[in-house]
């Protein structure tokens, strides 16, 4: 008779339990359901990035640059690296929205202060640079001063973002790892060539 009396009373007890805790939810104003909007691309956001030196400082560039992109076309982030992560060609639209996108990151980080000077990224820029020895100890010498007197963060950023061909950088991306990596990796070489050069014509 007990055990009857579990088979049928159980199941009254969960059915009670559960509407409870929905009465719960109404009552606190669960009973209307919004799906979470994605973050406003148009609002500023403190971006930080997990590396240091060059790739920390394209890695926040390429997210800002993103961010300007997708309020450039009215969409959010989110849908915006979706479509740039799909296989196909991209639309001039879109790779000249990216590039507007990098440039104004490039301008907000220079507001903001968070532009390094050249001279914190000139080491890591000759440490694989193909010159010969006397060339890169006569760079290496010049004092920080002259270094960030005559080669400005912000004009060597505005300088790759406008010679970067970046529907070629886009062209084999399939997925948001690829877009990421690749994106990342062609803007940290292209601003270690670009600033290269122009420490050489310093010398």
């Amino acid at each position: 008779m007990n055990r009857q009396l579990s088979a049928t009373a159980l199941p009254a007890l969960a059915l009670a339990l559960v509407g409870s805790v929905l009465w719960v939810q109404v009552a606190n104003g669960g009973g209307a359901f919004e799906p979470l909007q994605p973050a406003d691309p148009c609002v500023e956001r403190t971006v930080t990035s997990r590396d240091e030196g060059i790739e920390g400082l394209t890695e926040r560039l390429v997210l800002l640059g993103i961010d300007g992109a997708a309020c450039i076309l009215g969409v959010s982030r989110e849908s915006l690296t979706l479509e740039l992560a799909q296989p196909g060609p991209r639309t001039d639209e879109q790779i000249d929205a990216l590039r507007r996108g990098l440039l104004s990151a490039v301008g907000r980080m220079k507001r903001d202060g968070t532009l390094p000077p050249a001279s914190d990224l000139a080491d890591e820029a000759l440490a694989n640079a193909d010159l010969n020895g006397l060339l890169k100890k006569l760079i290496l010498a010049l004092p920080d001063s002259v270094i960030d007197a005559a080669v400005k963060t912000d004009d060597v950023l505005v300088r790759t973002i406008n010679d970067l061909d970046l529907r070629e950088v886009l062209a084999d991306i399939d997925d948001q790892d690829d877009l990421n990596r690749q994106v990342n990796a062609a803007v940290t070489q292209a601003v270690k060539e670009s600033l290269l050069q122009t420490l050489r014509d310093l010398v």
